[in-house]
Parts: structure tokens; sequence; C-alpha cells
């Protein structure tokens, strides 16, 4: 009995303490609502793209990291499904943190069809 206890202990101190994603569509099982979210390509996505993965260390030019490079359209495009599950996680970005309403632009984006706007 006093193992069950410790396992049961253990497994909500697990859930209690795991990283907190945000609002809705973060990963915690909320839904997002886009329908105000701005999701630009070239607007909203590019500039977090730009902030956050393109840089040395992460998903620059010279990237060996995941999928390699993200630096432009096309690769954030073919990589949108991992893009997409990494930020809802809340494991990228490795180096800092979106802002809810750069993780809402981002993932909505994505919803949208991720299109070069």
């Amino acid at each position: 009995m006093k193992k069950v206890l410790i396992i049961i202990i253990c497994i909500i101190t697990v859930i209690a303490c795991s990283k907190d994603t945000g609002g809705g569509g973060g990963g915690g099982g909320g839904t997002l609502n886009c329908a105000s979210v701005p999701t630009s390509f070239s607007a909203n996505v590019n500039p977090i793209v730009q902030a956050f993965c393109n840089t040395a260390g992460c998903h620059d030019a010279n990237s060996i990291n995941g999928p390699g490079p993200i630096t432009n359209y096309t690769q954030v495009f073919t990589n949108r499904v991992a893009i997409r599950a990494a930020i809802a996680s809340g494991t990228m970005p490795q180096s800092g943190t979106l802002t809810t309403a750069q993780k809402n632009s981002f993932l909505c984006w994505i919803d949208s069809g991720a299109p070069n706007n």
C-alpha cells in the first residue's frame, strides 16, 4: 500500500511541476480560437522565426539541429508540423519564451494552412 501511495504522489508531482505552456492551444488541452489572431507570415510569424529560430546554435543557415536551418518561409512551411508540436508543447524555443500572442500567431498561422502572406 505504501508503494502505491508513493507512486501516486510522484505522478501528481510530475504533473504539477510540468512546464505551463500558457493559454489555449499550448498543449494544455484548451482550444485555440484563431478568429482574432493575426496570422500573416511576413508580419507576425517571420519576426518570431528571425528572433528565436534563425540564431547561432539553433536553426540558422549552418544548423544541423533537428530539421536543420529554419530561416525562411519554405523551411518553416516544410517543418510546420514539427514546429507546431514543439511550440504547443513549450519545448521551443529553447532560448527564451514566446509571449502568448506570439505563440498564438504562430499556431494559428499553421492551423490556417501556413500561407505565404
